[in-house]
């Protein structure tokens, strides 16, 4: 250490002269890795305006995944509706490979919307993605059926499923951008895992709804038109997002970065001009994404489709995967997940306070080690058969998710700076949903069909278990520490204040 270095220097006996000077060079070079920050400089958050931004990105991931959920659980259903010239089975793969069609043009909602929302900032990008997105899952309740339209019904439908993809391209990116902003760097993990408590709600919602359905109504109501209300509710819910969403401010790192740049000017009142970076900014962003952050980039694509793969093969193809492969009940198997979903809810939060407290990694690890392991072991619960059987292998299942949920929304914005931070982490997340995650439904399907075997979506997981793994070894701890690009974040001015005596001393805060 430092310190050693300069009492022993002076224990040898060495030329006062020489050690005075062995010290300035040390605290140089303390001065280097931890930059000293002013008070000034940093970012003290205000609780309610933090509350009043997770609420309003949560509601929007809600909205998105209780869409893609609703979707999911009426896909046989949806099969029936949209592609009845088909036989069965090939009913079900046309009406998931629909589900799988909506992600290929994530990753154009993604370069779009992402580098968009760099430069004119996050919350009008968040409010037009909510709109687009809300419009889009209402008018699939009102398109007719293949026996009313013919080949149009399903033309219609792949349609607004592509603007609903297109416009999700930038939900997911700028929500978890606008939370991160805005937390303190201390509960980046809690408040972040707010938006993955928003995803648990949407899908719960939409399988309660869907189960509701498959309980009270008969095979000829649910085609006829119970399947068209789940989505028809989706209008409302995205008016009222929408409201919350155009209520907020912008964030205060965005704010920050836009006022150092020229694109915000001073009034009477502050700073209150609407933000924007520079166009000579946004030219080169693209090239920082892919150039000089490719790597980086590349290590966001492979963690995502980790995550991907293991989130939609429990919350969006399982419950297919029960009534359609292991012809278990639709109604119980959907019960079961909105259960298992339920105690997943409980604890989501508790997973953002303890990746706060021991760093994102060892929570992320737990995860996939946890698919790594109990993948196989919950599917052969789930391929008994029995109630307990199958609400145990659900539970192993949910226990790995969660901690992943719980903690990814605080590491991926961390990923990248400020500057590129929406733009890098939508085509990032986006490239891998497309490839990985829509597909997810669609090939674990296509696998059982082609391979006979039942456990081929358990050996599909735990492969991407294993590329989970090798990408949270790869990944730095971000736990508790400023985002790239952006000064500290802290809770209170007394913190800020000894934040600000701490690094003028050259300490690295202890948190």
């Amino acid at each position: 250490m430092p310190g050693n270095l300069e009492n022993k220097g002076q224990l040898d006996g060495h030329d006062p002269q020489a050690v005075k000077r062995h010290q300035a060079m040390f605290r140089a070079i303390r001065r280097r890795l931890h930059p000293a920050w002013r008070r000034s400089d940093i970012t003290v958050t205000d609780e309610r305006s933090v509350k009043r931004a997770v609420r309003a990105a949560a509601l929007g991931n809600a909205m998105e995944w209780y869409d893609f959920g609703v979707y999911a659980y009426l896909a046989v259903t949806i099969g029936d509706v949209f592609f009845s010239g088909l036989n069965g089975g090939a009913r079900t793969l046309a009406s998931l490979g629909t589900f799988a069609v909506t992600f290929a043009v994530r990753p154009l909602g993604g370069l779009f919307f992402g580098p968009l929302g760099d430069r004119i900032g996050r919350k009008k990008v968040l409010a037009t993605t909510m709109l687009l997105m809300a419009s889009a899952t209402f008018c699939v309740g009102l398109i007719p059926s293949y026996a009313t339209i013919g080949v149009v019904s399903p033309i219609l439908l792949i349609l607004f499923r592509l603007l609903q993809g297109f416009s999700t391209g930038g939900e997911y990116g700028g929500a978890s951008t606008f939370i991160a902003e805005y937390a303190s760097d201390r509960k980046r993990g809690f408040f972040g895992s707010f938006l993955e408590l928003g995803t648990l709600i949407g899908y719960a919602a939409a399988a309660s709804i869907a189960a509701a359905l498959q309980a009270t109504l008969s095979d000829g109501d649910l085609i006829s038109w119970g399947w068209r209300i789940p989505f028809l509710i989706g209008g409302p819910l995205g008016v009222v997002g929408l409201y919350l969403r155009l209520k907020l401010d912008e964030t205060p790192a965005f704010r920050r970065l836009a006022s150092e740049s020229g694109g915000m000017t001073e009034n009477d009142d502050g700073l209150t001009s609407q933000p924007h970076l520079s166009e000579h900014s946004h030219k080169k962003e693209f090239a920082t994404i892919f150039k000089a952050q490719w790597r980086v980039l590349m290590l966001c694509i492979a963690l995502v489709a980790a995550y991907n793969v293991t989130d939609y093969m429990l919350l969006s193809y399982m419950p297919t995967y029960l009534s359609s492969t292991l012809d278990y009940p639709a109604s119980h198997g959907t019960f079961i997940l909105v259960g298992t979903m339920v105690l997943m809810i409980c604890v989501i939060n508790r997973v953002g306070r303890l990746n706060d407290r021991y760093g994102r990694k060892p929570l992320l690890m737990t995860g996939m080690l946890g698919f790594l392991v109990l993948t196989l072991p919950a599917f052969l619960l789930l391929k008994q058969g029995s109630l307990i059987a199958v609400i145990g292998g659900m539970l192993l299942l949910g226990f790995s998710l969660v901690c992943l949920l719980g903690t990814m929304s605080a590491t991926l914005p961390a990923l990248f700076a400020t500057d590129v931070r929406y733009g890098s982490l939508a085509i990032g997340y986006n490239i891998s949903v497309a490839i990985f995650g829509g597909t997810t439904p669609l090939i674990m399907d296509g696998l059982v069909t082609l391979t006979h075997n039942q456990l081929m979506p358990a050996f599909y997981t735990t492969l991407f278990a294993l590329v989970g793994v090798v990408s949270v070894l790869l990944l730095k701890e971000t736990a508790q520490q400023p985002l790239k690009g952006s000064p500290p974040s802290v809770a209170t001015a007394a913190e800020a204040k000894e934040l600000a005596r701490q690094s003028q001393g050259g300490n690295r805060p202890a948190f």
